[in-house]
């Protein structure tokens, strides 16, 4: 009876591979600055909120007279928006975001505009190069990529009239607000210089952006 042949010994495996597909799995998420930028984003809101003035305050209808002049209203304005500046802008934001959350289509090429500068741009490691379809692209071609791409759905669709809409909207209940609202009882000493929280961390985003350029 002839004996089976002897099997074949196992094929040593190369780790070459693995080595170079490893880097590709790293997401934008876990690197360095993307961390970093969320920290400072989510320290940045804590600070901001924690400034807010009370809305009980901001809804005082006892505080609610008719200005005198539009002098009268404009100086009540400027008032009332340095003393309730964060939630002005918490007020625009929701106007905004309720805007937006009615019309989905321009919420999802928003969402996607956004994510494109995210992870195509802002926070893409400058090496490797950018690779899509085959072709390499260069930080200002990518750059200058993204800027069509904004311009295009900002200006082509309803992404841009939505927003200045709802802006408009915003900025009216604002306004109104400030000049029917007497500042003679806010105490506008306690409150911090505009160039702190959330604003802070909007100026010292942009630098970091045009440095890439």
């Amino acid at each position: 009876m002839a004996s089976a042949p002897p099997a074949a010994p196992p094929l040593p495996m190369s780790t070459s591979q693995t080595s170079q597909s490893a880097p590709s799995q790293a997401t934008i998420t876990t690197t360095p600055a993307f961390r970093a930028f969320i920290s400072r984003l989510s320290d940045s809101v804590r600070h901001s909120l924690s400034l807010r003035r009370p809305w009980l305050e901001l809804l005082d209808r006892s505080s609610l007279s008719r200005p005198d002049s539009l002098s009268d209203a404009a100086a009540r304005i400027r008032k009332n928006a340095s003393y309730f500046r964060v939630n002005y802008l918490l007020l625009l934001a929701s106007v905004l975001a309720l805007s937006l959350l009615s019309h989905p289509f321009s919420l999802l090429l928003l969402l996607l505009l956004l994510s494109a500068w995210l992870f195509l741009y802002l926070f893409r490691p400058s090496e490797p190069p950018l690779v899509l379809f085959g072709r390499t692209f260069s930080d200002r071609e990518t750059l200058a990529s993204l800027v069509v791409l904004t311009v295009v759905v900002v200006f082509l669709t309803s992404v841009g009239s939505l927003i200045i809409s709802a802006l408009m909207v915003g900025l009216a209940i604002v306004a109104a607000h400030g000049a029917f609202r007497m500042p003679e009882d806010l105490f506008l000493d306690d409150q911090e210089p505009a160039s702190t929280g959330l604003l802070s961390f909007l100026g010292g985003a942009a630098p970091a952006v045009v440095s890439r350029v």
